[in-house]
């Protein structure tokens, strides 16, 4: 089998914290120049967008000098640029670094913060803000956290050591703990763990539920309840399907307060609206470093509102979405 050779090295630094795109023009194909080839192939940016670039020399080979619309077509050829970024909401809430060394960074993601970028989230995201706050151009996600959830995420600094990290969550060697604020059901027998097998379509927003071998388990356990009919849940999952959490949480009757999708999806809400937040927490971290052998257990040191100061938390939240519809 022939080893693919890597591709050379970006000659264009990042901005705010983004990599730029790379493009590799095709082994084949009846393009005569490396405009006529990008302007089809980058035909989503707009009209007249991939040309102007071009004149502007934006676009450059890995010389770092710009490429000539003109440029014949040389397959196998990289070139780099920036794509335009639109605007984002700042997020108005920081990323704590919990912990620093020369291998990973661990950080005490908020709500409504994504970890990486994606879709309409790019620079507003935690992976962002750690390369620029913390100079790190090379930082990667280890794992991700839905942008609703808050809490721990873990981050690798070299490049060549990811996969060992990634690793540790494939194969299951890392022990989460999260914490939940969601109605107090009396009549339901906690501790349990649930197993059921959950089904994430593309384009759809919603997680569900459906027969067959079960691919999500979670130990849901209730430490602490209150008269108002609230209560304080840890939930311990050993695998890490999407929205796992949630969706196991509104099976048992139980959504997590200011869920907008369970058990309805709810009308979406502006990108400055940061009231109300998923009471979902990331609260504990614990694994034994693949790279140095030492055993790591973190804790985030963020609270969940609704449970430290519902009132605060709900303002004119509508009492009915905390309950299964």
């Amino acid at each position: 089998m022939r080893r693919r050779t890597p591709p050379p090295p970006s000659p264009l630094p990042q901005r705010d914290g983004i990599d730029p795109v790379r493009v590799r023009l095709p082994g084949e194909g009846t393009w005569a120049t490396v405009g006529e080839h990008l302007v089809e192939r980058l035909s989503g940016a707009g009209a007249g967008v991939v040309e102007r670039m071009l004149d502007a020399g934006l676009i450059v080979g890995a010389d770092g000098r710009p490429v000539a619309a003109d440029t014949a077509y040389v397959p196998g050829l990289y070139v780099w640029f920036h794509r335009e970024l639109p605007h984002e909401v700042p997020v108005p809430f920081p990323v704590e670094v919990v912990y620093r060394d020369e291998h990973i960074v661990v950080a005490d993601k908020p709500h409504f913060l994504a970890t990486t970028p994606r879709g309409s989230h790019i620079t507003e995201t935690a992976l962002a803000r750690l390369r620029r706050d913390l100079g790190i151009p090379a930082l990667s996600a280890a794992h991700r956290l839905d942008r609703l959830t808050a809490g721990l995420v873990l981050f690798t600094v070299r490049p060549e050591e990811r996969g060992a990290y990634q690793t540790l969550f494939g194969e299951r060697r890392v022990h989460k703990e999260y914490e939940a604020v969601a109605p107090y059901d009396p009549g339901l027998d906690l501790p349990r763990t649930v197993r059921s097998r959950i089904v994430k379509e593309r384009g759809v927003l919603a997680a569900y539920e459906v027969e067959g071998e079960p691919n999500a388990v979670t130990r849901i356990e209730t430490p602490e309840h209150r008269p108002d009919g609230t209560a304080r849940y840890r939930l311990t999952p050993t695998t890490g399907q999407t929205h796992q959490l949630r969706v196991h949480m509104n099976a048992l009757g139980l959504p997590i307060l200011g869920d907008p999708l369970y058990p309805a999806p709810l009308p979406p809400v502006p990108a400055d609206d940061f009231r109300r937040p998923l009471q979902l927490l990331a609260r504990v971290l614990e694994f034994t470093d693949p790279i140095t052998g030492t055993a790591h257990r973190f804790r985030s040191g963020r609270e969940l509102e609704a449970w430290t100061s519902y009132d605060d938390w709900a303002g004119e939240w509508t009492p009915s979405r905390t309950k299964a519809q």
